[in-house]
């Protein structure tokens, strides 16, 4: 497709002595269509050329050379200079393109770069709860999207199966593993063991003390440890499939914390050799505090490893394996400190630039409870697969209510029931903090998941009624020039690089956002027109545009991992 953006810059730079690619950089898309499709701003040039913007504007405007092919007018507003690309010119590249491919706005811009996606990471032994889900579809999302843009991603589910939480568990498993049908229901005895063993530690040092002993036995491969560990680790795992199984989670690995237990030695070996590595109260420990960070701890005092010895041996490893350009840690905000006390260190291990440059932590913010934090050791959390299962119920009972003789009801409910909570958790911004509360989880109105769902079921059930989608030789553009028309195709137009943007600012809420602007404005359109119509070029033309739409829709939720339904 035309690239109306690089266009504009083009001719601007024949004015300015700047480079294409920064004054690209520096256009924008302005809110109103008043003030055309795109628009550069000149007050970054006011210091330089010591003029005022509306002068700078107004000079630029008057020397410019634009081809009225693609774009038809230009106008000065303040220090903009505003754009208005040619309508037909833009609506005849969009359904050109929509034509060709099934995968709109598929890229090969990644192409040769290795992208490492790190994300859901549930504990082991622990009930995968809503906490777990924001890591998971964010991750999800952004796999997704980096590989539809051509890079070589991996999606690594780097487990939490390792720590003093495993020695905690032994523990408890040690002294009342009789009394807890592990085998039966093993997530929900494992933890009431956990709850135990925490509260048991709280009243009484020399049990905490045990549960650290039992994770250094563990790392020194005791036979009866690691046989419970295999055991708790097993159990888990098939726990969490259902959940994965479910949002039709994938993960091109599973190595957790525990598959780097041969590998941290290395890590000292050569932490050691960089001359960083000094004891402090008994553990070993980089100092950080000429980068305003709290110490990064190696080693514990009684030998043991860290989260941080483990995720530093997990650099060195995917360097080596993946070669990565980028990998990205899909964790709380929480986690803020440390990652930036294991990037800071990792720069101690030798590795190329290209590496320590690529470390990014995504950080998101957390699920909370009316009543506040959620906390496995306090027992109240809730499930993933509890909340899952009521979607899909809820979703079916007003299924029932609207539409009774749809055929499918239950694959239709399980569709919109976990397309609500994905879309629920993707909708927003990652870094903002969410009040866990059925009543808005479970809201099927307004700005949600099923309401896309519902706008791609109407796109379908257009088509349905024509009985096909007419060939694009025989769409007269012409006729979907209209402000309504205009702004859906404005819209598909703009789908690879809102792409692009999720990428560049790790936020797949851009891509939800835009998703309902293209079901609103779609909304808008049906509501103005009456697609099936006798003039078979306007009912050509409208059907033509509903199909591009449903593609789009379609390929973006599927993005964001949400299924569509034909029906509803």
């Amino acid at each position: 497709m035309v690239d109306f953006k690089k266009k504009i810059a083009e001719s601007i730079a024949q004015v300015l002595e700047m480079n294409v690619n920064e004054i690209e950089a520096c256009i924008e898309n302005p809110k109103g269509t008043d003030n055309g499709d795109y628009a550069f701003p000149c007050f970054r040039l006011a210091k330089t050329m010591r003029k005022a913007p509306p002068v700078i504007a107004e000079e630029i405007k008057n020397k410019l050379q634009v081809n009225e092919q693609y774009i038809c007018k230009v106008e000065v507003v303040g220090g903009y200079v505003n754009f208005f690309v040619n309508k037909e010119k833009l609506a005849n590249e969009v359904l050109q393109e929509i034509s060709k491919s099934n995968a709109y706005g598929k890229s090969e811009i990644g192409k040769g770069k290795n992208v490492v996606v790190d994300y859901s990471s549930p504990n082991i032994a622990k009930p995968f709860h809503i906490g777990h889900l924001r890591s998971t579809v964010i991750g999800g999302a952004l796999y997704n999207i980096y590989k539809y843009l051509g890079y070589n991603v991996t999606g690594i589910n780097h487990l939490g199966d390792y720590g003093t939480q495993f020695g905690k568990l032994i523990e408890g498993y040690k002294r009342w593993g009789t009394e807890y049908n592990i085998d039966e229901n093993p997530i929900e005895e494992l933890t009431n063991i956990y709850i135990r063993i925490n509260q048991a530690c709280k009243e009484d040092e020399a049990i905490l003390e045990e549960c650290r002993n039992n994770f250094k036995k563990l790392e020194e491969g005791d036979i009866y440890c690691v046989e419970l560990w295999n055991k708790f680790k097993d159990v888990s795992l098939k726990e969490f499939q259902k959940i994965y199984d479910l949002l039709g989670s994938k993960f091109d690995s599973w190595n957790g914390e525990a598959f780097y237990s041969d590998k941290m030695a290395e890590i000292v070996e050569l932490l050691e050799k960089s001359g960083k590595l000094v004891k402090s109260e008994g553990a070993r420990i980089i100092d950080l505090e000429n980068k305003g960070m709290a110490p990064c701890i190696i080693e514990k005092s009684n030998g043991s490893s860290t989260y941080a010895t483990r995720d530093l041996a997990a650099i060195m490893y995917r360097a080596r394996t993946y070669d990565f350009d980028k990998v990205l840690y899909l964790t709380s905000y929480e986690q803020v400190l440390h990652f930036k006390q294991v990037f800071e260190t990792a720069k101690l291990l030798g590795l190329d630039e290209k590496y320590t440059n690529g470390l990014e932590h995504v950080p998101f913010g957390m699920v909370l409870l009316k009543t506040g934090k959620m906390s496995t050791r306090e027992g109240n959390i809730i499930k993933l697969e509890d909340l899952l299962n009521e979607s899909i119920s809820r979703a079916k009972e007003i299924i029932q209510e609207k539409n009774p003789n749809l055929e499918n009801k239950e694959e239709i409910a399980k569709r919109v029931g976990l397309g609500a909570v994905i879309f629920n958790d993707l909708a927003n911004s990652r870094l903002k903090d969410e009040i866990f509360d059925w009543d808005t989880i479970l809201n099927f109105q307004g700005e949600t998941g099923p309401y896309i769902q519902y706008t791609y079921v109407r796109t379908k059930s257009v088509i349905e009624k024509v009985g096909e989608v007419p060939d694009i030789k025989n769409v007269k553009i012409s006729l979907l020039l209209d402000d309504a028309s205009s702004k859906i195709l404005k819209l598909i137009y703009n789908f690879e690089d809102i792409l692009i943007q999720v990428t560049e600012k790790s936020e797949p809420s851009i891509l939800s956002r835009y998703l309902i602007d293209v079901a609103k404005a779609y909304s808008n359109f049906y509501n103005e027109n009456k697609i099936i119509v006798d003039d078979k070029d306007i009912q050509n033309a409208r059907v033509y545009l509903t199909y591009a739409v449903g593609k789009v829709l379609k390929t973006g939720a599927g993005l964001l991992g949400i299924e569509m339904p034909d029906k509803m």
